[in-house]
């Protein structure tokens, strides 16, 4: 967070005085870099606060929250910069492209060692696969803006800047949408895209004693947090009998899906309607 904010305020000064969009557009998305590593710090503090009457799931979920906020953060920023690169490109200012090769350089180096810094751990957390794409982000803009000055330089086509923030804008939009697109499947309970429910079933009915499962919920509280619940169908068994199959059941679905926490109800034949998915509709109806 220090090295990022120390280098916003050079490249900040360097773009005014270079005349170069590509410089301030990049200044720009350190300065978010600086605040996405700050509430992505806050939320992994706060996630590993234990569980309590009130949040009985504890604070995962803060992590998603925050990679919702970053990617919210880096969409605005993508199309601001688009929209300022659109009036540059018919009035290209003239562009220092020395100033813009050294400092884009250095902003280059910059990035490329805070993105390595936060890249430990950002597979098995969303929010700091959030926060490091947001840097991976910032290598690939500030190396278009030394390309960029690199060819003002050969060429003397100013008009080269806003082009180079035009692609920096969209890398960062498209980076941002498929964070959007993970973070929203998480908040609306969808099951992981790894998971084949009906392969899941299958290997879940090959348990011995294991008559049909219904009442089925798959999802994630994080990235790599996945939790579910079913009913499983079973002969009327003693309990002894049925926690040796709930024992197995689990086995499976942690060994081959990742999934360690699992809410599992015994069910005799004929005791329920056999439905896969839960039908919350039916079972609560809105009252009119």
């Amino acid at each position: 967070m220090c090295l990022t904010l120390a280098f916003v305020f050079v490249e900040a000064l360097a773009g005014y005085r270079a005349h170069s969009l590509a410089l301030l557009t990049d200044a720009a998305h350190n300065l978010t870099d600086v605040m996405a590593l700050g509430f992505s710090w806050y939320a992994l503090r706060i996630a590993v606060q234990p569980a309590n009457s009130r949040r009985t799931f504890g604070y995962h979920r803060v992590g998603i929250l925050a990679a919702l906020v970053n990617a919210t953060t880096l969409a605005l920023i993508a199309l601001g910069v688009m929209y300022e690169a659109y009036h540059r490109y018919y009035a290209p200012p003239e562009v220092q492209a020395n100033i813009l090769i050294w400092v884009g350089s250095a902003a280059f180096l910059v990035n490329l060692i805070t993105a390595w810094l936060v890249s430990h751990g950002r597979h098995e957390d969303l929010n700091l696969h959030a926060a490091f794409l947001h840097l991976l982000g910032d290598v690939f803009s500030t190396l278009g803006a030394v390309l960029a000055g690199v060819g003002i330089w050969l060429t003397g086509l100013n008009w080269l800047d806003p082009a180079a923030s035009v692609l920096i804008g969209l890398l960062i939009l498209w980076n941002a949408w498929m964070i959007l697109k993970e973070t929203v499947e998480i908040l609306l309970e969808s099951a992981p895209r790894d998971i084949d429910m009906s392969v899941m079933v299958r290997d879940v009915l090959r348990v011995p004693g294991v008559h049909g499962v219904h009442d089925l919920h798959v999802w994630s509280l994080s990235k790599n947090l996945r939790m579910l619940s079913a009913h499983v169908v079973t002969d009327d068994v003693s309990i002894s009998g049925g926690a040796a199959i709930l024992r197995e059941v689990k086995d499976v679905i942690g060994q081959r899906y990742g999934i360690s926490h699992t809410t599992l109800q015994l069910e005799c034949v004929g005791c329920d309607p056999d439905h896969l998915y839960c039908d919350l509709h039916a079972a609560h109806p809105a009252k009119r």
